[in-house]
């Protein structure tokens, strides 16, 4: 089966992610290590770290991964802002190896000058240095599929392709797809037929085998709009059968699904541990579609 997760707030300390996960019901989980509009972050202490990594254990959810700061610019030319970028990418890979994560999921970055090929070139040789200055870690970066909007890389297979060749295919390397981003970016997911071009082409590309995470996020945009705005799973452009397909189809059991929807505004600095309805109502719709759940019956009014 796809295991059905979220991304869980840190808010409290990382641990509180694993609980939020465990009150969702959750089978897998994203969280980022650290705050996701800061460079670093505060170090993780080592008893959150034994901690985080028991209750994992305790609570059978996996695999959980890191969601890569939004400021990090693998693909920039500017030499200031790549260097920030890599110590940052090095920071995050850094955490995620010390609470035992499956990845670092990242997205490939933004061209700010010059040919797209050179850009893609620029990420592979920042990932590279990377992976240099950690040679022991196991950590896997996981490059995500974008929906292209501006000059944002990697919103087609043969830029994460170009990006693995350039990195002569290292086992370090894994990918992610999104379902609101397969879509903006022009891929469809909508009809038996596009889907299964879809995910062959991938395949035939990139390799389905290094498909480490699916990201599960319908679309307020249509195909093609390069627009990356996430709605409610089953109430965007998507609808619910794409969502469908993936989980049931056998060449994705094991991975996460993990949705990356709207919460409600829910109060966290606290650290509580509060269920959030929204994310009950489009996990159980992935339950559903799953055939965990059965469907939901409307009431009468009155």
């Amino acid at each position: 089966m796809v295991r059905i997760g979220a991304h869980m707030s840190i808010a409290g300390g990382v641990t509180k992610a694993v609980e939020r996960a465990v009150a969702h019901g959750c089978e897998a989980l994203q969280i980022f290590t650290k705050n996701a509009s800061q460079w670093r972050g505060k170090p993780l202490e080592l008893e959150a770290i034994r901690t985080f990594r028991r209750r994992v254990g305790e609570t059978g959810i996996t695999p959980v991964v890191s969601h890569a700061s939004y400021l990090i610019n693998l693909a920039t030319a500017d030499a200031v802002l790549r260097d920030l970028s890599l110590q940052a990418l090095v920071d995050e890979l850094d955490r995620a190896e010390a609470l035992g994560l499956l990845g670092v999921v990242i997205h490939p970055g933004t061209c700010t000058s010059g040919t797209e090929a050179e850009a893609l070139a620029r990420v592979a040789a920042t990932v590279r240095t990377a992976f240099r200055s950690r040679s022991r870690q196991r950590t896997l970066l996981v490059l995500e599929h974008t929906a292209g909007q501006g000059r944002s890389l990697g919103y087609c297979f043969e830029h994460l392709a170009a990006i693995l060749d350039h990195l002569d295919g290292s086992p370090r390397v894994g990918f992610c797809l999104d379902t609101c981003h397969l879509v903006a970016s022009g891929y469809d997911l909508l009809t038996d037929t596009g889907f299964a071009t879809t995910i062959e082409g991938f395949d035939r590309l990139v390799g389905i085998h290094r498909l480490k995470v699916l990201h599960a996020n319908d679309s307020k945009r249509p195909c093609g709009s390069r627009v990356d705005r996430h709605e409610h799973i089953g109430e965007g452009c998507l609808g619910l059968e794409p969502f469908r397909r993936i989980l049931n189809d056998p060449r994705f059991a094991g991975r996460p699904m993990l949705i990356e929807t709207e919460k409600s505004p829910l109060s966290e600095r606290a650290g509580a541990i509060q269920v959030d309805p929204l994310d009950v109502k489009n996990l159980d719709a992935l339950r559903r579609l799953r055939g965990q759940l059965q469907p939901a019956v409307p009431t009468s009014p009155g």
